[in-house]
């Protein structure tokens, strides 16, 4: 199992600490719900070191990602990040990931964790175009700051105007007293913030520089169990959950991220699929009754017949009630629909709902 360059931080801390995606990971500090509000009112911060980062440069580096990824990378500037996903050739999701053009041919795309491997294999063995690759995963970190305090708590670090990065820009810029930083205004929990890309090595000195400046903001540190209930909230999906490899991108409700204005790995199956109609989607849903629902519960409609299954499901630490992610039949998908959630042996009354659940 690995660990991250913060690692000891976080036991010296009393951070639960669990494996996830074969890391060394920090699951809790004082609880999902104090750690949960902490990032919806001021700022926290998570250590997310386990996610991959791959380098694609060269002539070709755009091409080899217009052949592997769903959305249009060819709009991105150099200062501009995308989210997109890479689609197999079955119809599913390899991964979700993130797009950054940190210069003219030369990218950095930005993976999930247990998905390193895979997504490294996968892009390797369709790069026939020459791009030179490097998977620099086990040499960066990378922290999220969110919350709305995250801004105003983080200035004091920084020559450049923090509040002037737009949602989905970054800076390479000077932060917490190092040169060439990845500041990034992209983040999983919709309530604004940064992600600080940067070497291992750098990593304790902006750790601890950012509590320094943060603490005047009520800054705590926050781990993975709350960082899955903001997203949660928000409707963002999470790749073995939401997505998998058998989980269409329009399915997921990504069709904003699949642009039928290029070719892409099985573009032609998932254009036919958008012309003539899902048969299942992705909707959020609110149970009626005081109740969690869970990953893998069946869903069911009021005669009792399974119609989906839930993908997320938490009890919303800031609307104080169960929510879920869940593919249901096209039939039973429309926003109003009630369905039900079997749990154990129970069918719960739930509401489909447009999202986001949590809304400022």
């Amino acid at each position: 199992m690995k660990n991250t360059a913060l690692t000891h931080i976080h036991e010296s801390l009393g951070a639960k600490m669990l494996p996830f995606a074969g890391y060394n990971m920090p699951i809790l500090y004082e609880g999902v719900n104090a750690e949960h509000e902490t990032v919806r009112n001021a700022v926290g911060v998570f250590d997310v070191s386990h996610m991959g980062e791959f380098l694609l440069s060269g002539p070709n580096a755009l091409a080899l990602i217009q052949k592997v990824s769903s959305n249009d990378a060819s709009v991105l500037t150099v200062g501009r990040a995308q989210y997109s996903c890479l689609p197999n050739n079955e119809g599913g999701v390899v991964d979700d990931l993130l797009i950054y053009k940190m210069k003219e041919e030369k990218y950095l795309l930005v993976v999930n964790a247990s998905n390193i491997e895979k997504d490294w294999n996968w892009i390797s063995a369709q790069n026939d175009l020459g791009v030179n690759m490097k998977n620099l995963s086990d040499d960066y970190s990378l922290l999220a700051i969110q919350g709305p305090k995250a801004v105003e708590a983080m200035q004091s670090l920084s020559s450049i105007d923090l509040a002037s990065i737009k949602y989905y820009h970054f800076e390479v810029a000077d932060f917490a007293g190092l040169d060439n930083v990845i500041i990034s205004a992209t983040g999983y929990t919709g309530s604004g913030g940064f992600e600080i890309y940067c070497k291992n090595e750098d990593a304790k000195q902006i750790w601890n520089k950012v509590f320094e400046a943060g603490a005047p903001y009520g800054i705590k540190p926050i781990g993975l169990a709350a960082r899955d209930t903001l997203r949660l909230e928000m409707g963002l999906c999470l790749y073995g959950n939401d997505l998998s490899d058998t989980t269409s991108p329009l399915e997921a409700g990504l069709g904003w991220i699949t642009k039928f204005t290029k070719e892409f790995t099985n573009s032609e199956n998932l254009k036919k699929q958008k012309e003539e109609g899902v048969t299942r989607k992705l909707v959020a849903f609110e149970m009626q009754e005081r109740s969690v629902p869970r990953h893998d519960y069946e869903i069911v409609d009021a005669s009792g017949t399974v119609i989906g299954i839930v993908t997320s499901g938490t009890m919303s630490p800031s609307m104080n009630k169960g929510i879920g992610l869940g593919y249901v039949s096209v039939a039973n998908s429309a926003v109003d629909n009630d369905i039900f959630i079997r749990i154990r042996k129970n069918d719960v009354p739930a509401k489909v709902v447009k999202l986001p659940f949590y809304k400022k």
